[in-house]
């Protein structure tokens, strides 16, 4: 099996356990399974809260409101390659419905062919930068939102073409 097919299959099996493990609480009956003291109805009349669905991508909406979706779908890249590259954060990017036009990548390797400490990655999204970086030397993923830059890009210094 190819790394691509790999990760795509591993996306696939992490994005099901992230939502079986969100409906987890509703589906297993989650907390304790003894009775209470007072079975009957609750005398404050609060409702039980009901699991969030899932994060998903909504283009109509600013970047900070879609940061969730999108260090969702990068956490799913780490779940399932914990030596993921570039490439394989851009791939996941673009299935989950991110524009790779939009789309930067710095390099995995140095200017004298070593692992590069981490990888940083961006989409410019309505003006702003959905911006996540990864690896061995930055204490694993972090996601944030930046301004674009003042040239419309998203990452300072040199990047490496999306040409696949």
């Amino acid at each position: 099996m190819s790394r691509r097919n790999g990760t795509t299959t591993a996306l696939a099996l992490a994005a099901a356990a992230l939502t079986l493990s969100l409906a987890g609480c509703s589906l297993f009956g989650g907390g304790d399974p003894s009775p209470s003291a007072s079975s009957g109805p609750s005398a404050t009349g609060t409702a039980t809260p009901t699991p969030s669905a899932p994060p998903t991508l909504r283009p109509e909406l600013s970047a900070s409101e879609n940061l969730a979706f999108f260090d969702s779908v990068n956490a799913a890249v780490v779940a399932a390659n914990a030596e993921a590259g570039g490439r394989d954060f851009i791939d996941a990017l673009v299935a989950a419905g991110f524009d790779k036009a939009a789309m930067e990548v710095t390099a995995d390797r140095t200017t004298v062919d070593l692992d590069a400490d981490s990888v940083q990655f961006a989409v410019l999204f309505q003006d702003e930068c959905l911006v996540g970086q990864y690896g061995p030397k930055s204490g694993g993923y972090h996601g944030a939102v930046r301004p674009a830059l003042g040239t419309g890009d998203c990452l300072v210094g040199e990047t490496r073409p999306i040409d696949w």
